[in-house]
């Protein structure tokens, strides 16, 4: 997933000294996580004074750095710090090392909404009907379980609702085999807890 850092990436990241301000320098390391596009590169290259080439070296750089920061859980300015070479811009170390701690949390969270995954449960309802028929021999009553199951996609597909809702109707029998399912589900979660 990341890729390693080398010592063109950290030259390129010498481009920082360029920036008018302290908020330049956090603007273009906030905007270059998501990645780079043909505008913020040549916003970038303006707000630098470096050509456009340069402009996508630097954001490419910011992008792999934040991303190796995510990817190998460096929550320290310490850890941060070592990635950089012993030569390496003290001042615009410390800066950059700055922004990544500050926005790592947020990052993190971005990362793990926007993950691929199940759909997740979001609401559950029941209730009991009694279902009536007739046949030839007689009237008779049967109860069953109506389940509402109203599960939340992270990634829904294009023109679909996030929310999707499932029915389904139990008889007794069906709610005896999913309780004695569920029950073991939540056996084998308690003694994986416990480990």
């Amino acid at each position: 997933m990341a890729a390693v850092l080398s010592s063109e990436h950290f030259d390129s990241l010498l481009l920082l000294l360029k920036a008018p301000s302290k908020d330049a320098v956090r603007d273009v390391c906030v905007q270059s996580h998501r990645g780079t596009n043909r505008r913020l590169e040549e916003t970038t290259a303006e707000t630098m004074n470096v050509s456009t080439a340069q402009a996508a070296q630097l954001l490419h750089s910011l992008h792999l750095l934040s991303h190796h920061v995510l990817f190998h859980h460096l929550g320290s300015a310490e850890q941060i710090l070592s990635l950089f070479p012993d030569s390496f811009h003290s001042s615009l170390k410390n800066l950059i090392t700055k922004i990544l701690l500050e926005n790592s949390p947020t990052w993190r969270t971005e990362a793990l909404r926007d993950q691929i995954s199940l759909p997740r449960l979001k609401e559950l309802d029941w209730r009991v009907d009694m279902v009536t028929g007739s046949d030839s021999v007689g009237r008779m009553s049967v109860p069953t379980c109506l389940v509402q199951i109203k599960m939340e996609d992270s990634c829904p597909s294009a023109g679909s609702e996030p929310v999707s809702t499932v029915t389904v109707e139990l008889s007794r029998e069906s709610v005896d085999t999913m309780l004695d399912g569920l029950g073991r589900i939540r056996d084998q979660l308690s003694v994986v807890a416990a480990k």
